[in-house]
């Protein structure tokens, strides 16, 4: 039986036997009723021969090694998928495949960064744990995202603007002419009844879905 030398068929068979995991299904039927793939008897027998997986009875599981390799997929997965969730509001339909895509390519300090980036979220739109990774360990708790939107910036703090996603286009020509662009440092006054932020000795409101598609760095002073 030929063994399968694709990348890619191999990382997604890890990550199906990850899922099937967190269900507690370890059955190898399981697996072959849930694989994509045309070739789930060479998809096995590849696995075992790399060490990725082990079969015992009717049960196939991850070895060390490919409980390795599948938890790096499934954080880059799940931190994609966050990621064009929360900061690019992509649909739902388009964010897993996407996602899987973005598994593949990602190095692994891209990675933490991108994790640090969202705050270390602790779980994926679908709330499927998100594994913890270098980053993580170094806070015992949830820390504050690194750019947040403007609409979740505590009132008086200063920041600089890091991009903006506008629902419309027209609306970045119109804050670049208020000075609110990408590197301009704000300040954020008040959010009620309307956000009003200072930018040089000029202030300015905006409205709550604008202040929404605003991302900012915290500037510490």
């Amino acid at each position: 039986m030929p063994l399968i030398t694709d990348k890619e068929r191999l990382d997604e068979a890890l990550e199906l036997l990850w899922v099937l995991n967190e269900d507690q299904h370890h059955d190898i039927s399981h697996f072959k009723t849930n694989s994509d793939d045309a070739d789930t008897e060479s998809i096995v027998e590849t696995l075992l021969h790399e060490g990725l997986a082990s079969i015992l009875g009717a049960e196939i599981r991850l070895t060390e090694k490919g409980l390795k390799s599948a938890r790096g997929l499934i954080r880059r997965q799940r931190l994609a998928e966050r990621l064009f969730t929360d900061v690019f509001e992509m649909p739902e339909d388009s964010v897993v495949n996407d996602a899987c895509k973005m598994e593949h390519i990602l190095s692994e300090e891209l990675t933490e960064s991108v994790c640090t980036f969202l705050g270390h979220p602790p779980n994926c739109p679908h709330g499927k744990p998100i594994p913890r990774g270098e980053c993580c360990k170094k806070f015992k708790v949830e820390v504050t995202p690194v750019v947040m939107r403007l609409s979740e910036f505590e009132v008086s703090a200063a920041g600089k603007i890091t991009f903006i996603v506008p629902s419309e286009a027209s609306r970045i020509s119109k804050l670049n002419s208020l000075g609110i662009a990408a590197g301009s440092t704000i300040k954020l006054i008040q959010k009620t009844p309307s956000y009003v932020v200072q930018i040089d000795e000029t202030t300015v409101a905006l409205d709550p879905e604008i202040a929404k598609e605003i991302y900012v760095r915290k500037v510490v002073s």
